[in-house]
């Protein structure tokens, strides 16, 4: 949706494009270190003055610290799976919506005929990408908590970085790993053989 909305014609396209993207230029570790001092300071104190418990907290110390951890990913790798579906739009031909809109087809008639089978391709890389940096999830973590408080949003890479390259366990985690590695190039050859053949059925 927000691929289309910026594909769109609008006003200010680029300016909102600039605006949008600048979370994806800033950095992983930069947006962290800033979601960081807004999760510890900005929120806490507008809780106090607008007498909102639930915001005078700190997020990032309590047992609910991932969830500020997903916000954070979730707005930041919004940016860049944006801009791999606002590709596959742009190479949408016009002509197939001109001739679609003679045949008296509707706007979500033209998504789901026209657009949605065309872009599906960049539904399966996405979904791939996303997956797989997901599964590998480091910056966010180490720039806000550092897997804390415990180890309660401690992810499988910081796992192994803190246990193996700070901690005394290099051959645990070199271990460690290795099964990353194979669960994440199973998980990605699994979604790429699914995903492809829902391809195939959507183009037939």
């Amino acid at each position: 949706m927000i691929a289309l909305g910026l594909t769109s014609k609008i006003k200010f396209q680029n300016t909102l494009k600039a605006v949008y993207f600048l979370p994806y230029m800033l950095g992983t570790l930069i947006v962290g270190f800033i979601f960081n001092f807004i999760f510890g300071n900005l929120l806490p104190d507008l809780g106090k003055a607008l007498h909102w418990s639930f915001l005078t907290t700190n997020i990032l110390g309590t047992s609910h610290a991932w969830i500020g951890i997903l916000i954070v990913t979730i707005w930041q790798g919004l940016a860049f799976n944006t801009l791999i579906y606002m590709s596959g739009l742009q190479s949408v031909s016009p002509e197939l919506y001109e001739a679609a809109s003679l045949d008296g087809a509707g706007a979500w008639k033209k998504f789901w005929r026209i657009t949605f089978p065309l872009i599906a391709p960049f539904f399966t890389i996405n979904l791939v990408l996303s997956v797989k940096g997901y599964l590998m999830v480091f910056d966010q973590i180490m720039a806000m908590t550092s897997g804390g408080p415990g180890n309660s949003t401690t992810s499988i890479s910081v796992l192994i970085y803190t246990q193996g390259f700070q901690g005394s366990q290099f051959a645990i985690q070199s271990a460690n790993g290795v099964v990353l590695f194979l669960i994440v190039a199973g998980v990605s050859l699994f979604q790429l053989n699914v995903l492809n053949k829902r391809e195939d059925r959507i183009e037939n």
